[in-house]
């Protein structure tokens, strides 16, 4: 098969594929929890509603998608170079598009307007397959899917990039698994893996703000995020202020409301409202608050004491 022909099987002719194949490999895995008894697996109330989140935000992201397509297009455009379809200009898209999934992915742990989209993900106190469908229904709204714009700029085709992104995002919800404790050492240096994930989606101390990777660990290796599992330590999963709800639309958007809230909050300054919305998540005016970055710094402190 040519590297044209992949290309023209669209975003949503892949989706209607492969979500039907996702939610049978969840599936399986939840029926077999008995048998692994990891923790915080065996929830068939949360699965069914996570599989909801992610099957429904496929057409929702996709009804707002022209956001993000029409920018690409516009980028087209100017673009100072026009890369041929060729397996290899295939392989450079997808390595540079993993680089602007890191920093993407970066962003909106440490933007809190960005975290009110990807606190949905994360607010999952079990770690599963089907967690990896909880997905958030805003995505064309935090603007950082115009990170995208720089690849179509230097000369990549935006079905190349779009098409690298799908096969990316389709990649991390295989991660989304305690059923594999470990790959072969090489792999787990180059690639991302389940190990590697659980770590990302630990609210323990040691683990906060780690292992952005989509695909690639490379980028968590040169820029100092990565950690390593812990055996002795295991991740233990959701937020540092659990929701405790099954309510989507609290899980969709409560982190907005709460934003809102902040920045009416009276007797506060312009800089501080402009914080509330594009501060670190747990920044407050008053300091009653922590960040990850004051409870990470804390626990290294106690560490270094003790």
């Amino acid at each position: 098969m040519s590297v044209e022909m992949l290309l023209d099987y669209k975003p949503l002719d892949l989706a209607m594929v492969l979500i039907p194949v996702f939610v049978a490999i969840a599936a399986v895995e939840i029926l077999g929890i008995y048998y692994f008894k990891f923790k915080t697996l065996n929830d068939t109330k949360e699965w069914f509603l996570n599989i909801f989140l992610g099957v429904a935000s496929f057409p929702i992201n996709g009804l707002f998608g022209f956001i993000t397509i029409a920018a690409l297009y516009w980028a087209k455009g100017y673009q100072i170079y026009s890369f041929s379809f060729t397996l290899p200009t295939l392989i450079i898209c997808f390595v540079l598009d993993d680089l602007r999934f890191y920093l993407h992915h970066r962003i909106v742990h440490r933007w809190r307007w960005g975290w009110g989209l990807h606190r949905v993900h994360h607010s999952s106190e079990r770690f599963a397959l089907d967690v990896g469908a909880r997905q958030p229904w805003t995505k064309h709204f935090t603007g950082t899917m115009m990170l995208k714009v720089p690849l179509v700029l230097i000369g990549f085709d935006p079905i190349m990039v779009l098409f690298c992104g799908f096969i990316n995002a389709y990649y991390q919800f295989m991660l989304h698994t305690q059923t594999i404790r470990k790959l072969p050492s090489w792999y787990e240096y180059i690639f991302n893996t389940p190990s590697h994930h659980r770590v990302h989606h630990g609210k323990n101390p040691k683990y906060l703000d780690s292992n952005y990777a989509g695909t690639l660990m490379i980028w968590d290796r040169m820029f100092g995020t990565f950690v390593k599992e812990d055996p002795e330590d295991l991740p233990d999963y959701g937020l540092v202020e659990p929701l405790n709800t099954y309510n989507p639309l609290r899980i969709l958007f409560g982190e907005y409301w709460n934003i809102y809230k902040d920045i009416t909050k009276k007797n506060i300054t312009i800089k501080q409202r402009f914080m509330y919305l594009f501060g670190p998540p747990g920044w407050s005016h008053d300091g009653t608050r922590k960040t990850s970055t004051d409870i990470k710094r804390d626990y290294l402190n106690i560490i270094k004491n003790s």
